[in-house]
């Protein structure tokens, strides 16, 4: 695989990925994906083509790319408590938007293995577009969301980024049917009241399939079988960062019913959230939300979705999410996606991982702990101002950057920590 990019240039139509090579000495122009060479004069991707040309600093048509990418900034919401979180928050937004297709295909990174549109990564992006003003893009998300959906209901891991299907044969995996109606959700709670409804009449054939997939899923312990987890690695049994994205996607398609004006969905829907709620705190609260219901394969960063903005946090889910942070806490500062002893991960962090921990806290409103994690992540952007995957154990970015479901988790957790929370789609007793 060729190196992985730290910067990603971009027009209307077409993106471009940033070597380290190129990007030595390079900036960007604030506000844009123009990059300010070291030589000074300007590397952007014109409008209507696909490879990129310099410039003189200053050059007319790169100026009037800069002005329509600081309109799309100005046009929603940059959020951020300093200076300097709005302008990570502007970054992380300008790179997601340059990922973000034409038709509504996410684009992980602009890397060879990670152009590929993740339902997971998509519905990050789709809720931090939708809770920052940008109601287009995360509609656009969820339209290629339901063209790319399964016949049965579910969604491949991955697809190519035209659509036309997944680029390989790894495992289909069943967290997306809890994923995407969340974020269904998360944008029609911050969408223009004025034609939401017709949009989500759009929608809403897309989330019953998923939700009715999901409620076939559940088992007589009210639990959804094995899966690959956000890892994308089977596990032998039911596992939490399957079960609570499912809970999730049950709560947020009942709340969508009712809008919709489908109680009788919204009753099924309902009874299944509470059969896997239960489900949830007979075999995942006695063992800390580990990774698997059996607790044979230790703590896990998805413990965070069981909490808000996902779900409600449940009993005993504080404490668990303090275990399961301190477990993970690796000597750079950053966590480890979980402590299975099958799955060693070594001394790198990912920062989707510890950037979950920050959302979780901001938006259940205990900003005192987010802050502290939130501001590592932040501080392991690279010399562009992109967010990395992964970050060493010298604590150097690592990986591909930038990366669009540490950007979404990170702009997400900056509304929660403004607004003191986020909302989350309700458990109905």
């Amino acid at each position: 695989m060729a190196a992985p990019t730290v910067g990603v240039l971009s027009n209307a139509t077409a993106a471009e990925g940033v070597s380290a090579k190129l990007a030595a000495g390079a900036r960007y122009v604030e506000g844009s994906n123009v990059l300010r060479l070291a030589s000074g004069r300007w590397l952007y991707l014109p409008s209507g083509r696909t490879e990129s040309v310099v410039v003189a600093a200053g050059d007319g048509r790169a100026l009037r790319q800069i002005g329509q990418s600081r309109a799309w900034l100005a046009s929603g919401r940059v959020p951020g408590r300093s200076a300097a979180e709005r302008a990570a928050a502007g970054r992380a937004l300008l790179a997601m938007r340059a990922l973000l297709r034409p038709n509504g295909a996410m684009a992980a990174g602009w890397s060879p293995g990670w152009m590929y549109s993740w339902p997971r990564d998509s519905s990050f992006a789709c809720a931090a577009f939708a809770r920052t003003g940008h109601d287009e893009e995360a509609f656009r998300i969820l339209r290629h969301s339901a063209a790319t959906q399964r016949g049965d209901g579910s969604w491949e891991a991955r697809t190519k980024l035209d659509g036309s299907g997944p680029p390989d044969g790894r495992r289909w995996q069943l967290d997306a049917n809890g994923w995407v109606p969340w974020a269904a959700w998360q944008w029609y709670r911050a969408a223009p009241a004025e034609g939401r409804r017709a949009r989500l009449e759009v929608l809403y054939p897309m989330i019953r399939r998923a939700a009715e997939r999901a409620a076939r899923s559940l088992g007589a312990d009210g639990l959804p079988p094995a899966s690959p987890d956000y890892w994308e690695l089977m596990t032998a049994g039911p596992n939490i960062g399957t079960a609570a994205p499912l809970l999730a996607g049950f709560n947020a398609s009942a709340d969508l019913a009712r809008e919709a004006g489908r109680p009788g969905d919204a009753v099924r829907w309902e009874g299944a959230a509470r059969r896997l709620s239960a489900g949830i705190s007979k075999r995942f609260f006695p063992v800390g939300y580990q990774r698997t219901a059996d607790g044979r394969h230790g703590r896990d960063s998805a413990v965070t979705f069981m909490a808000p903005p996902f779900n409600a946090a449940p009993a005993g889910l504080p404490a668990a999410l303090d275990a399961t942070y301190r477990a993970l806490l690796l000597p750079n500062g950053g966590l480890t996606p979980g402590d299975d002893p099958g799955a060693p991960w070594g001394a790198t962090a990912w920062t989707p991982s510890t950037a979950f921990f920050a959302l979780a806290w901001a938006a259940g409103g205990r900003p005192g702990k987010a802050g502290p994690v939130l501001e590592w992540v932040l501080s392991k952007r690279n010399a562009l101002g992109e967010l990395p995957e992964k970050v060493d154990r010298e604590g150097r970015p690592a990986s591909v950057a930038p990366l669009a479901w540490t950007g979404s988790i990170v702009v997400l957790a900056l509304v929660a920590l403004e607004a003191g929370g986020l909302p989350t789609p309700p458990l109905r007793p």
